[in-house]
């Protein structure tokens, strides 16, 4: 896989095509598509155009395959019954397209590149976000917490219960319950502090775009399930977090990032948007 390097084309060689959607389902050798991970859906497929022989294709979805070693079936999405990564299965991109195309042909691959750039900085900025909320809301700890890359409590990683990657920006959902409570996490107050954590927030955001720190994503290996992990040297430090997705290459191309945030019963969702 070349998407986490950030690689938007490239040729390969068709190996499977199935039936996926109502649609036909490609498997390259290569590919630069990012897929939907059924396991944490947060950032969308890729789109985009296969080329072969004077035929273009839109691909108008990526989702993630698995077919056990020992061969059979390949399953998609949701019909996966094993944890990713389970080494007992290959793991696959599956490009969503409208036609069958034979397998052993050459093809071109090319990414939708203006989308995949609205969602690498919509995941970049989802990431930071996280880590000057964890900033924010240091204070309300009463018990120590496993500290995040910075050496904040991490709010982020104890709470979230839900993440969504948009064009742009992200929709985050973290619960507040009984067991973060128990953590030793105070709530009482918070609606009202809000303001000022946005505020802290985008404070932080601010010089640490200003920065125009470097991101990378660090893999071992090519392969699809792969530990992968965002890296952002940061003018606090070096922050790192385990991540499939895509993103820019340095916080210079976000531009401004605005956080909103709204408190319902017992969850805080924060909305990121770049501009």
């Amino acid at each position: 896989m070349t998407f986490p390097a950030g690689a938007m084309t490239g040729w390969s060689t068709v190996v499977a095509c199935l039936p996926v959607d109502g649609g036909r389902g490609i498997v390259v050798d290569e590919t630069p598509f990012h897929p939907l991970d059924p396991f944490w859906p947060d950032q969308p497929g890729d789109v985009g155009l296969l080329q072969s022989d004077g035929l273009e294709l839109k691909v108008v979805d990526s989702v993630t395959g698995a077919v056990p070693a020992t061969g059979g079936e390949v399953l998609v999405g949701a019909d996966i019954p094993v944890k990713r990564g389970d080494p007992d299965w290959h793991w696959l991109v599956v490009h969503v397209v409208e036609r069958r195309v034979p397998q052993g042909a050459e093809i071109r691959l090319m990414v939708d590149g203006d989308r995949r750039r609205a969602f690498s900085a919509g995941h970049t900025a989802c990431h930071l976000t996280a880590l000057a909320l964890n900033a924010a809301l240091a204070g309300r700890w009463r018990k120590d917490a496993p500290p995040d890359g910075l050496g904040r409590p991490d709010f982020d990683r104890l709470a979230i219960t839900r993440s969504r990657i948009v064009p742009g920006g992200s929709v985050d959902t973290y619960r507040l319950g009984r067991s973060l409570r128990r953590k030793g996490f105070t709530t009482e107050g918070l609606a009202d502090a809000l303001p000022d954590v946005a505020g802290h927030m985008e404070s932080l955001l601010a010089g640490w775009i200003a920065s125009g720190a470097p991101v990378a994503v660090e893999a071992p290996n090519a392969e699809l399930t792969a530990p992968r992990t965002w890296r952002c040297d940061l003018p606090d430090g070096v922050a790192r977090l385990p991540c499939g997705g895509t993103h820019v290459d340095d916080l210079g191309e976000l531009g401004r990032v605005a956080v909103t945030l709204e408190l319902a019963q017992d969850e805080l969702v924060v909305e990121t948007r770049t501009a």
